[in-house]
């Protein structure tokens, strides 16, 4: 527990409150109050946890006159546990003598679980040590009588990707089938889009349609088409899949999804929101495909200025899948030989391939190229105004891990945000600003992605924070020192770590059925439109959007009250899948790292050192943003000492130092799966 301050002999009893507690790795744990997740959370020691687990609603009582180790922080004991969070825990199977127990996964869950002898559990087939288990929790209301449990399931051998998969799927209620009912009505779907479908649609699949995706992209939602209007106005047409033209409100396949919420998208693998012939199939803009869209169309005049909005049910075929990396090639590779020599994604990667460029003949791979050149023209204007505006650059780059055949992690990646990507993002965001702002002038009942002002203490809290790191800033709640300091952190060592900081300062966005604006945006109109095929609030606002084409105003039967308990559905939904993508990337990390221990000759990886220690520094991999710690007693060459501003460790013989931000090659030297650590040394 943090270092608590009191001018009292012992801390006083307050009030008692509600909330839920989650549990760090060393057995400390903080509870954030029901209804008021913006203000500080109440710090709960190892002691004073009573018989709580990750993820139960407890009552703490709040002691009065104790401070946490940050300002306004509050320090309490758990009295009760309310409610549980989970009923199951996944974890591994051991014995110590006649004893079995269960380590869990996550290392925040402190407590082992005691399980009677496996042979007579209803687990087929029987585990054995060693085996990833379910865990069945039972009663607990005694913290010195031990966890107990029975195992339920066997998911296969600890650290396999199969049982790793299927432990993620446990503990976050993941399922990757659909119930029989969901599976007859997608049977009952069409295999292809019949001419009878297209009626009354706009048809587009004469003009320039193309998608532009991720390598590893597994289903498609949005093409773009551009159409030369003459007089310098250019017609850019977003075409979002229509889904909502087989997923009707009401039936067996609208309720499965809405349960959903969005698709999850781990590691080598998706678990959809939709069945396999919409998501792959019908809905997904594949190459060379008729299929329904939803389209947003806007024209530009010659200073880049939008004209006209307009929109449409349409019929498109697209002419192209490209990858963010062909796209990037044809915008900025003059030799068009050398772009058709880029490969395609492997097919156990993707949804679909597409055609190889080499494939396509000069004057098809030549207009490819004019057209995307042209949507750059008119995305780049688009980009530099809304960072004029006022938004917020706070894209970060991220880390893609790449799998093998056997679902192995072989390959990591570091993926920035180039313009490739901001090509498409900013006209996914003109789309979804636009039918945001059609609902709400309209009054249509929707849902909006909000994202609201941040809390001026937390900001506050962070800029104390930066001046450890002697970057000084102004007022943050000010926008135009946030922009200021987003381009400090550009170029600064720790930039990642500190824009990583940021983003956990401000309030997470959320659906909600009321416009209530977009700090990060800096927009008052915004909406999820583009990704009907993984998340349900695109789906829904392409209901609510078909029912002003068809002139109908009602909603589509959403009504305002049924929207507030929907946003708030989605939110939670979403939230969960965001856990269980950062724990399979997590869980892939220690596999790639862990396999780097078997080569003969290790990978080196540059690093910079983010935190210097008397034990030793710890640092982030510049490539794979990968953090992990580096021992003083693996430096080998030297006694090392932490120089008296605690900023580098110093050789006492030789004088080598390893300072904070300074930048060195290191091996992976161990891997600690369990306690979710990777150690390095000197390369």
């Amino acid at each position: 527990m943090s270092q608590i301050k009191s001018g009292r002999k012992g801390p006083q009893a307050d009030d008692t409150v509600k909330g839920a507690i989650q549990f760090r790795a060393g057995g400390s744990a903080f509870v954030v109050v029901d209804g008021k997740r913006d203000e500080p959370s109440i710090q709960i020691s190892p002691d004073d946890t009573d018989v709580a687990l990750p993820g139960d609603t407890v009552a703490v009582r709040i002691y009065r006159g104790v401070e946490g180790r940050r300002p306004g922080e509050r320090v309490g004991r758990v009295t009760q546990v309310l409610e549980r969070g989970r009923e199951t825990v996944v974890g591994e199977l051991r014995r110590e003598g006649r004893n079995y127990f269960v380590a869990p996964d996550d290392p925040r869950f402190v407590q082992e679980v005691v399980v009677p002898d496996p042979s007579s559990s209803p687990a087929r087939p029987v585990p054995h040590p060693g085996d990833k288990v379910v865990v069945k929790l039972g009663e607990w209301r005694r913290r010195e009588q031990p966890l107990v449990g029975e195992v339920t399931e066997r998911l296969g051998r600890t650290h396999e990707p199969k049982a790793e998969l299927l432990g993620i799927f446990a503990k976050y209620g993941l399922e990757p089938h659909f119930p029989a009912d969901v599976e007859r009505e997608a049977a009952s779907l069409p295999d292809r889009v019949s001419q009878r479908d297209a009626e009354g649609r706009l048809d587009c699949r004469a003009i320039p349609v193309f998608t532009i995706d991720p390598d590893d992209a597994k289903d498609f939602d949005d093409a773009l088409s551009i159409e030369d209007l003459g007089r310098g106005d250019v017609r850019v047409g977003v075409h979002v899949a229509d889904v909502s033209a087989y997923v009707k409100h009401g039936t067996a396949l609208d309720r499965e999804a809405r349960k959903r919420g969005n698709s999850t998208y781990l590691v080598g693998t998706v678990v959809p929101m939709l069945p396999e012939k919409l998501s792959n199939g019908l809905c997904s803009l594949v190459e060379a495909q008729d299929r329904l869209c939803k389209a947003v169309f806007l024209t530009f005049g010659a200073d880049m200025q939008v004209r006209e909005t307009t929109y449409a049910n349409t019929v498109i075929r697209s002419r192209k899948r490209l990858t963010y990396r062909q796209a990037y090639a044809l915008l900025f590779e003059d030799s068009l030989e050398r772009v058709r020599a880029l490969p395609v994604p492997p097919k156990h990667q993707t949804g679909s391939t597409g055609r190889a460029l080499r494939e396509l003949s000069e004057r098809e791979l030549g207009d490819l190229q004019a057209w995307v050149r042209a949507l750059w023209r008119i995305a780049s204007v688009l980009r530099q105004r809304r960072m004029a505006h006022g938004s917020l650059d706070l894209d970060m780059p991220e880390t893609k891990i790449f799998v093998d055949p056997e679902g192995y992690a072989d390959r990591l990646e570091r993926i920035e945000q180039d313009e490739s990507h901001q090509l498409i993002e900013e006209f996914m965001l003109a789309a979804n600003e636009a039918v945001a702002r059609l609902t709400r002038t309209h009054r249509l009942p929707s849902l909006y992605r909000v994202h609201d002002e941040p809390d001026p203490l937390r900001l506050a809290e962070y800029r104390q924070f930066l001046a450890t790191f002697g970057i000084k800033v102004g007022d943050l709640t000010r926008r135009e020192e946030v922009v200021k300091l987003l381009k400090i952190l550009q170029s600064h060592p720790q930039g990642y770590t500190l824009r990583t900081q940021f983003l956990r300062s401000l309030r997470k966005a959320c659906y909600r059925a009321t416009p209530d604006g977009h700090y990060g945006l800096h927009k008052r109109d915004y909406t999820h439109f583009t990704s009907p095929i993984r998340r349900y609030s695109d789906l829904v606002v392409h209901q609510v959007l078909q029912s002003h084409l068809a002139r109908r105003h009602e909603g589509a039967r959403h009504d305002v009250r049924g929207m507030d308990s929907l946003a708030e559905h989605l939110s939670i939904t979403e939230v969960n899948s965001t856990e269980a993508e950062r724990e399979s990337v997590k869980i892939k990390l220690l596999e790639f790292f862990e396999r780097e221990l078997a080569k003969k000759k290790r990978t080196s990886f540059v690093a910079v050192i983010t935190d210097v220690r008397r034990h030793g520094f710890f640092i982030e991999l510049v490539e794979s943003m990968t953090f992990g710690f580096v021992s003083a007693d693996s430096l080998g060459d030297d006694y090392y000492l932490l120089n008296e501003a605690g900023t580098a460790l110093v050789g006492r013989r030789k004088h080598r130092s390893f300072a904070l931000n300074g930048r060195l090659d290191v091996v992976v030297d161990k891997v600690d799966r369990f306690k979710r650590i990777i150690d390095f040394r000197p390369a």
